[in-house]
């Protein structure tokens, strides 16, 4: 039985009324030796093979990147996802979460796209939705490299509102072939893509997903879109003037092009997170080395505590996007666990199982984006005027790592989806939010703990709290928006942000105390845990001030508010974090690297 396996199965969102750290959570510290031997053979690679290249790459060098895409598929990296009998691995998504990651440490985003896409969007459709037939002519080549694999979702006037694409499909007189017509925009892989998951209107209201060949007849692909970044990963438009798709090529069933789409975007959100990760962690030890390098008024700038209290905040930052991601995944992967292997359903269901954790998923790749983005700036800033010239790394990663909140649904998109999903279970009763809030008054009549019976008690507590402030302001929009929630946008961006920190924390605490002996290590574990807390809670605290301030129209009824009030007492630590950062960037500068 895995480690995944001896978690306790739930579904996405009940975290928010379960117990802080109550079950084991899975996270780094469980790596089994085969993902670490993995996570080995990963970084060795990009450091032998990407790195070396990142220029030559920049240049958008096709047959080299194609090249390095071909010996990730020697190596088995393409196929993790991908079914044994069709030239993949089959293996479990923490090897999936670990791969990306792992090319998210090569210093090329551009690469990591290339074979993200192929490994990801690509190709995940026909893994989960594609006929046997389908499969064993597609993913033995894609699995290899020798195909390359696009997605085609978004268009001209179809973004974010992507199911309001107006690519049309039509079935021909003879009933061989469906008729495509429209134009697709941002085609990441586009110009070197033989295979293309293309999403269209059958019938001009039924969106269904189609497979579709490079070398399709009324299918041309356009020119390489000049771009602010990853400018060594092929993005270009195409276009459908009367392309004959043959009716074997129709990707599941009509009308259920939303299912392909947003699995495969679940999919794809962890693993981008898991790429910003690795990027993180790459500028971090950037941002590490240089600081130790660079001397001002006599000695290094590592000296000077406003530079440590930077370095702490990334690693702070990068620690609990890795924690929260790790838990996601292990979610995800406990529920495939608990499928038959041997159902003819199998793909489907794992798609399904992994729809579950869509709002864990939508978490992560906001916070996993903006994590890089932060770290991207902080680590340009330790470097001054080098790191705005092209000697220093950090230019090119500022500028590759802007379209991270943008792709797999921006930021905004996957809030409305944290918070869309949420309400979604409660009203279904999924997540008993009513039975929940029952216990308020019962929790704020308890004494709040005085004595460190745990290491981490108060900030399970203050946690708690947190969750139950939460609740009360989700179940208050709820009553006065209803089904409208939706609508109220800044609202609901509020509310996801105030999941987000939420599940983070939870997920830090229980990472830092699973991981606890007697090395340095892990009682840095324990001074990263009590920094997010102490801060993330207080971020809660503002967040909810300013929904509430909404909801009820700046007048708050007393009752209420007097809970509030406890509760934000309760929430609020008392925690030295300026004494912790300090002690926690002299720890990252000992080490030289990112330790965790």
């Amino acid at each position: 039985m895995t480690d995944t396996q001896k978690l306790k199965t739930i579904s996405g969102g009940q975290w928010l009324i379960s117990p802080v750290a109550n079950t084991k959570v899975f996270c780094r510290e469980t790596f089994s030796e085969d993902h670490q031997d993995i996570d080995a053979m990963i970084q060795e690679f990009v450091k032998d093979r990407i790195l070396p290249n990142v220029e030559a790459i920049d240049k958008l060098d096709k047959d080299l990147s194609l090249k390095l895409l071909r010996e990730t598929g020697e190596l088995g990296l393409i196929g993790v996802d991908t079914p044994e009998e069709y030239g993949g691995n089959d293996l479990d998504k923490i090897t999936s979460c670990i791969v990306s990651e792992g090319m998210g440490r090569g210093g090329s985003p551009s690469f990591s796209c290339t074979f993200s896409v192929q490994t990801g969007i690509g190709s995940m459709g026909i893994v989960f939705f594609g006929t046997p037939k389908q499969k064993e002519k597609y993913l033995p080549k894609l699995m290899t490299g020798e195909w390359v694999a696009a997605y085609a979702l978004t268009e001209p006037t179809a973004g974010s509102d992507a199911l309001s694409g107006k690519t049309t499909a039509i079935l021909s007189e003879d009933g061989k072939h469906y008729i495509l017509n429209g134009d697709k925009q941002f085609i990441s892989n586009g110009s070197w893509a033989d295979v293309f998951t293309v999403l269209a209107q059958v019938d001009g209201d039924k969106f269904s997903g189609f497979i579709v060949d490079r070398n399709t007849e009324g299918f041309e692909v356009g020119a390489e879109e000049k771009k602010m970044g990853m400018k060594g990963s092929s993005t270009t438009p195409l276009k459908f003037t009367n392309a004959k798709v043959p009716v074997g090529n129709l990707l599941y069933k009509v009308g259920k092009g939303a299912a392909i789409a947003f699995n495969a975007l679940n999919v794809g959100r962890y693993k981008l997170a898991a790429a910003c990760i690795g990027g993180s962690k790459v500028g971090l030890e950037h941002a590490v080395k240089y600081a130790l390098e660079r001397r001002q008024f006599g000695q290094p700038i590592a000296h000077f505590d406003s530079i440590k209290g930077k370095i702490a905040d990334m690693a702070v930052r990068v620690y609990a996007a890795d924690s929260m991601l790790y838990r996601t995944v292990g979610l995800i992967q406990n529920a495939i666990d608990n499928l038959d292997k041997s159902d003819p359903e199998y793909y489907k269901k794992m798609a399904e199982a992994t729809e579950q954790f869509a709002i864990e998923a939508s978490m992560a790749k906001v916070f996993g984006s903006e994590t890089s983005n932060m770290v991207v700036d902080e680590a340009l800033q330790i470097h001054g005027g080098y790191g705005f010239t092209e000697e220093y790394p950090l230019a090119r990663a500022y500028r590759d790592d802007r379209i991270n909140r943008i792709w797999e649904g921006t930021n905004e998109i996957n809030r409305m989806i944290v918070t869309g999903y949420m309400m979604k279970k409660v009203l279904m009763e999924e997540i008993s939010l009513r039975d929940y809030l029952k216990g308020v008054d019962d929790f704020l009549a308890t004494e709040t703990p005085d004595i460190e019976a745990d290491l981490f008690l108060s900030e399970k507590s203050a946690v708690e709290s947190a969750k139950r402030l939460a609740s009360m302001v989700f179940h208050e929009a709820l009553c006065e928006y209803g089904q409208d929630l939706k609508h109220e946008q800044q609202l609901s961006e509020a509310l996801a942000d105030i999941f987000t920190y939420i599940y983070t924390a939870g997920s830090v605490i229980s990472r830092a105390r699973q991981s606890q002996s007697s090395n340095g290590i892990s009682n840095m574990s324990s001074v990263i845990a009590r920094i997010f807390t102490a801060e993330s809670l207080l971020e809660v605290k503002s967040l909810s001030n300013i929904c509430l301030n909404k909801i009820f129209m700046e007048t708050i009824p007393e009752d209420f508010k007097d809970k509030v009030v406890q509760l934000e007492s309760r929430m609020t630590l008392n925690t030295d974090t300026i004494s912790l950062k300090q002690s926690l960037a002299d720890f990252m500068f000992s080490k030289n690297n990112y330790p965790f």
